[in-house]
């Protein structure tokens, strides 16, 4: 009977750890492990004829990182830079990018039960990139497919196939 008790104790449950970002009032997560490092904002190369979300390229030690402001992405208004400002540097199929989000807040760990699906909103919303909703108490997180966002023919910034 004790190693039943210890077996069902012992079991674990899925957790996912997500770096939990800021756009106006909301929050996003995304996961920790697609994560490289987080800086602070700084000015940009601009590329002619970007997409409006693309701010453009930066140098990150030798490599040409493209920069998107997620604010526009998602159509959330114009975006405001201050200090609060980050660029998340992310590892993408091998590829580096950068996002531009109004701040950081933490790292979070969510078990199976705080996942909830995302809601249907029919046409009117694009949910494509969201993956689910985490739920601590009062406390909600968007979660992001963060790769498949960055890999969407519109971003055009992580090429996933192999045309090698």
């Amino acid at each position: 009977m004790t190693e039943q008790l210890e077996y069902h104790h012992g079991q674990s449950k899925a957790v996912r750890e997500l770096l939990v970002f800021t756009l106006g009032q909301e929050e996003y997560g995304i996961d920790i492990l697609k994560v490289q490092e987080i800086r602070g904002y700084e000015a940009v190369t601009r590329i002619a004829n970007a997409p409006a979300f693309i701010k453009g390229v930066v140098n990150l030690r030798g490599s040409i990182v493209p920069i998107v402001d997620m604010r526009i992405k998602f159509g959330l208004g114009e975006p405001v830079y201050n200090a609060f400002t980050v660029v998340i540097i992310l590892n993408i199929f091998q590829r580096t990018v950068g996002m531009v989000v109004d701040g950081v807040s933490d790292v979070i760990q969510l078990a199976e039960d705080e996942l909830r699906d995302p809601p249907e909103f029919g046409s009117v919303v694009e949910t494509t990139y969201i993956e689910g909703l985490g739920t601590q108490g009062e406390r909600m997180v968007i979660i992001v497919d963060i790769e498949r966002l960055m890999s969407s023919d519109e971003m055009a910034l992580v090429d996933i196939t192999d045309r090698g």
